[in-house]
């Protein structure tokens, strides 16, 4: 596990009109204020990334189809410097995956067709506070 990451189990509860799913509560130890909530798609086999978050904390959440998140550590003086960690989600595997900010992240669609995540973010979306880099930057094998 990668310092400053988190996996939360989620609670869905089964109603025969349709489930519930939970996302995030104030009361949750991950919670770190709140700035916006969006959705993004990513097509099947797809992957979109890398993003540095400076002052974002991200709640990430898959409420339908499947998605692979990979984190990467660069930070200076980490003692978890250099090391990649992945996790799939999923409604199968529902679990919200919080990123502390300065964390690289980059994630692929691994269910057919349309994959859905929810990012419940700790501030509003601010394009200064981030950078991106090309998938080629960091040793990571995606297959």
């Amino acid at each position: 596990m990668i310092d400053g990451v988190q996996i939360s189990s989620l609670k869905k509860i089964s109603h025969p009109k349709g489930d519930i799913f939970h996302a995030l509560k104030q009361t949750d130890n991950s919670y770190n204020g709140f700035g916006e909530a969006y959705f993004s798609f990513v097509n099947e086999g797809a992957i979109k990334g890398w993003k540095k978050h400076t002052e974002m904390v991200l709640n990430l959440i898959v409420p339908q189809g499947a998605v692979k998140f990979v984190i990467y550590d660069d930070r200076e003086d980490s003692r978890t410097k250099g090391v990649f960690m992945d996790v799939e989600l999923s409604p199968m595997n529902y679990q919200r995956l919080t990123v502390q900010p300065n964390l690289w992240v980059a994630f692929q669609g691994k269910g057919p067709g349309h994959n859905m995540l929810l990012n419940v973010a700790s501030i509003a979306h601010d394009p200064s506070e981030s950078c991106n880099a090309e998938l080629g930057v960091f040793n990571y094998c995606w297959s």
